[in-house]
Formats: C-alpha cells, sequence, structure tokens
C-alpha cells in the first residue's frame, strides 16, 4: 500500500503545513519544558528533544504527520534512570544506546507489532488523550496552578489527583488569566467557524497564532492600566535566555562515555528502547487512523527514524523521544499536509531558543492551556462515543475501558488494560484461515482473488494488511466475502483503505460481500 499521497506533497503544502507547524510548535513548547522538569532533567533537554525530533526525525521519519519530542509516558522511567545512574551524563549514554537498540529492532523489522493492537484500543487512547488534555488544563485555564507543566498522571506527586485539582483550582481563580483564557477560546472558536474560513487571511495566519499575540497584548494592558489584573510570571512561559555561544554552551551537556562498563546503564537502555518503541508504534498506528489521506506509516523506517533520533539527542544533552500523540493529533486537527510541519515545528523551537525566548516569556499559560483544550476536544468529541457505541460490545467495551484504564492510571498501563480486554473478545471467535488466495492470468490484465474465510478476526489483521500491501502494481484485485458469517471490524477497516488507495498503484479493486465502514475523522 501507498504511503504517501500525489498531490499536495513536498513544498507545494507549504500554505497549510505552515500554520499547522506554528500550533504544533505552540502546544510542543509547554510540554517540552514540562517533561523535563517532570523528569528531573535539566530544563533545557526537552528543548533539544523537541528541535531533533522537528528537524532531523521528521525527514527520516516515514510518516507525514506525526511529530516526535519528549513524552509524558517517558517521565517516570528517565526520573529514575537518572537516579539509578547518579549522574544525568551517565543517563544520556543509556539514551544512545537505547537509541542504537531502536536501530537494530528496525533493521530486525520489529515494527510489525503495531499491527496487533484493535483500533477500539487506539481510538480509546486518542479519547482518553483528550479527555486528559481537558481535564488538566483547567486549572491552568483558570490561572490557578502555578505548576503548568504538571504530570499527566491522574495522581501526581503533590498528593492531589485529576480532580481534586479542578477542584482546587474552582477555589482560586487569577481573574486576570482567566479573562486572557476566555478571550483565547473564544478566538479559536471564532477561527474555526465558517465565516472565518471563507477568508483567505484567516485560513493562512492560524488561530493559535492570534491567540499568543492577543494574550501577550492584553497582558500588557493589565500591566498598565490595570495591574490588579497583571499576570506574574509564575504563570508566563518561562524559556532559559540564550544571549551568546557561552549561554548555549552552558546548557548543553554531552554523555560520560566512561560508564560504559556499568551494567546499569544497559538495563535503563533496554527500558527506554523497550518503552519508547512501543509509544512510538501506538501513536504511528493512531496517526495513521487520524490522516485524512489514509496513508500508512512504514514501522520499520519509524523505529530506525526513532533511534537516529534518540542517539542525537543523547550526544547533545537531550531526553528520550518518541512519536507523541499529543502534538500529531494537533498537527493533523490544525490541517497538517505533511511531514513539513513537523519540521517548522522544530525550526520554531530552535528559533525560539536563540532568539524568541524574552518574547515567549510574555505569553500568558492560560492561552496556551486554550490551544490545549480545544486539541482535547476534538480528539474526545462525543460523535466519537456515539459511533464506537454503534459498532457493538465487541469494539465499545475495550473501547471504554482503554479510556478508563488511562484516565486512572498512565499511558502505557492503560493501553495494556484495554488490549487485554480486547484480546477477550477475540479469543471468544473462532480463529482460522482468513482468506484463499489465487491469481488469474488473463489477456488484458491479471485478477487477483481473495476469498476471506468464514471467520476473520482481529488476529487475522496483519496478515491481510500484508497482503494488500504487497499485492504487485497494474492488476485487478476482487476481495470476496461470500462465504463469510463474520468479518471483523478492523479488517473491514483495513480492506476500506486499501480500495480508497489502491488507485496510486494502478490497482482496481472489486468488493464482494463485505460491508463498507466509515474511517475516522476528526475534522
Amino acid at each position: 500500500m501507498s504511503t504517501g499521497v500525489r498531490k499536495n506533497t513536498g513544498f507545494a503544502s507549504i500554505t497549510k503545513d505552515l500554520p499547522a507547524g506554528l500550533v504544533v510548535f505552540l502546544v510542543a513548547l509547554p510540554l517540552c519544558l514540562g517533561i523535563s522538569l517532570a523528569s528531573g532533567a535539566p530544563l533545557f533537554a526537552g528543548l533539544i528533544t523537541g528541535i531533533v525530533g522537528g528537524l532531523v526525525v521528521s525527514w527520516l521519519s516515514g510518516s507525514q504527520l506525526s511529530v516526535s519530542g519528549p513524552a509524558a509516558g517517558l517521565t517516570v522511567i528517565v526520573l529514575n534512570g537518572i537516579e539509578t545512574l547518579q549522574t544525568y551524563e551517565a543517563f544520556l549514554l543509556a539514551v544512545v544506546l537505547a537509541g542504537a537498540l531502536q536501530l537494530v529492532l528496525g533493521f530486525l523489522k520489529a515494527g510489525v507489532i503495531g499491527l496487533y493492537f484493535p483500533s477500539s484500543v487506539i481510538r480509546g487512547m486518542l479519547a482518553a488523550i483528550g479527555l486528559i488534555l481537558i481535564l488538566k488544563q483547567i486549572p491552568h485555564f483558570l490561572g490557578a496552578d502555578d505548576d503548568f507543566f504538571g504530570s499527566l498522571y491522574f495522581l501526581q506527586a503533590d498528593g492531589n489527583n485529576t480532580f481534586s485539582g479542578i477542584t482546587k483550582a474552582l477555589s482560586g481563580i487569577n481573574t486576570g488569566a482567566f479573562i486572557v483564557g476566555l478571550v483565547s477560546l473564544a478566538i479559536l472558536l471564532l477561527w474555526d467557524t465558517k465565516p472565518f474560513k471563507k477568508v483567505k487571511l484567516f485560513k493562512f495566519v492560524p488561530g493559535a497564532l492570534v491567540v499568543v499575540l492577543a494574550s501577550v497584548g492584553i497582558n500588557a494592558i493589565f500591566l498598565a492600566y490595570y495591574p490588579e489584573l497583571a499576570i506574574t510570571s509564575s504563570h508566563l512561559v518561562n524559556l532559559p535566555i540564550i544571549s551568546s555561544a557561552q549561554d548555549l554552551g552552558n546548557e548543553l551537556r554531552l554523555p560520560d562515555f566512561s560508564s560504559f562498563t556499568n551494567p546499569a546503564v544497559y538495563v535503563v537502555a533496554f527500558t527506554i528502547a523497550i518503552v519508547a518503541s512501543l509509544e512510538t508504534l501506538l501513536s504511528v498506528e493512531a496517526v495513521d487512523k487520524l490522516d485524512p489521506h489514509k496513508r500508512r506509516t512504514p514501522t520499520n523506517r519509524e523505529l530506525k527514524a526513532q533511534g537516529v533520533g534518540n542517539m542525537l539527542s543523547g550526544i547533545l544533552g537531550g531526553l528520550p523521544m518518541t512519536a507523541v500523540i499529543v502534538r500529531s493529533s494537533a498537527n493533523i486537527v490544525a490541517g497538517g499536509e505533511t511531514k513539513l510541519s513537523s519540521f517548522i515545528h522544530g525550526v520554531f523551537l530552535l528559533l525560539s531558543v536563540l532568539f524568541m525566548a524574552g518574547f515567549l516569556n510574555q505569553v500568558p499559560l492560560s492561552a496556551l492551556a486554550a490551544v490545549l483544550l480545544v486539541v482535547g476536544f476534538k480528539l474526545t468529541k462525543p460523535t466519537l462515543f456515539k459511533s464506537q457505541f454503534k459498532l457493538g460490545s465487541e469494539q465499545f467495551i475495550p473501547f471504554l475501558v482503554t479510556i478508563l484504564a488511562i484516565l486512572f492510571t498512565d499511558l502505557l498501563v492503560g493501553i495494556c488494560i484495554g488490549l487485554a480486554v480486547g484480546i477477550f473478545y477475540i479469543l471468544k471467535a473462532n480463529y482460522k484461515s482468513p482468506y484463499f488466495y489465487h491469481k488469474e492470468e488473463q489477456k488484458d490484465k491479471d485478477i487477483i482473488r481473495i476469498k476471506l474465510s468464514e471467520h476473520v478476526s482481529f488476529l487475522n489483521k496483519a496478515s491481510i494488511v500484508l497482503t494488500l500491501e504487497h499485492l504487485p502494481d497494474n492488476h485487478h484485485v476482487i476481495i470476496d466475502g461470500e462465504n463469510s458469517a463474520y468479518i471483523d471490524y478492523d479488517v473491514l477497516e483495513a480492506i476500506q483503505e486499501f480500495k480508497q488507495t489502491a488507485h496510486e498503484r494502478n490497482i482496481t479493486v472489486e468488493i464482494l460481500d463485505v460491508p463498507e465502514v466509515q474511517a475516522l475523522n476528526v475534522h
């Protein structure tokens, strides 16, 4: 199956990728800083990781829409790793080794594991991320929480949890920050209405940029005329100021290569490689489902790209990275078309470090919270829950369990719980050979007939997807479900996606007795 489209590629998509890249930058900036703080690493480390993810991994990756950078799911591993190895420099060596291991996994073609996660679990992950963004940003939107970069986990280090944090925030609203948040949210909602979309200027200028400029302007008015409403520094972006090469050198840290003989380094490296690879594969699978063009990411290439990215990040003093679903989702929602948008976000991160720190340190965090609230809502729209419910209990229950498990634990634990529930439903069904493959040679065009078996479960998805991807070009393909009593939704979705893109390889597809399904769309 093709991994790209024949339109809006390269620099021809700049009118969509530039605004999307700016939105992703505004989302990524506080997350890069926050994950550094939550991980016990130098503040600059998260920015290095985001810059490497944007400038380097975006081009090495085969994904058009995923965005790589420091991941909240790795914070505990980083925190424990630094503590175990006693120095940050020794931990950086573990990051470099983890990247090398990911590179090996890519060459060993370990990326296929991403195909073994049900779509109900992937969609549950997306919905949970959306809900977490909304719930976690409410205190910052209200200006009631100084710790903008708090943990994404349900239970927090300060003894609060997600819901008690919101309750506490309601009793300590910062009026100035709340006003900025409301104005920012209103701008973003208006920017997404039809009258605004009809104006060409508004199409090119992203609402998030207007929000940033407006929020700085509003706070400037507060400072000049209403000092009691002025937003204090604890509620503003806080970037390190780089005014010289010496300042930049002071922020950079290098790996301690003398720690090669420490066995604990290899344990930490192995842990980072496995968890980061799993989170990456889950993220790109989710991104592929959100992609309006239904492009598929080459997973083995993705592991190699992440491996190179982690090696470079570790050498420069950065944190371990993954493909990150929050930033990737923001990219898609903002209208990103190609990997250029991820690269642009990396450019903005680099410029922010070198030249824009003074201005960005004036941006109220409540304005950035408004951006994340909108992104979160678009990931967890009520229509998503309704459509999953209509698919039946086999799809809805794993979907719902995944959401609840992620909300009350963390991303990876929640996914594992949702996967276990999904597997339970799968094992209730009979597992048989999924299809019969037959090739017929004719004068005008060769015909390939794929006759599906009586029962096609999710366990058959990987083999069917791989078969469709490796079909020869310039053929007529018949997918026949006449004898099938049951075809799993994930398999139906894979067949539908193949049908939508087969023309790019001059393959004509004929579907017999296979029901059509509606592909996931967040727009």
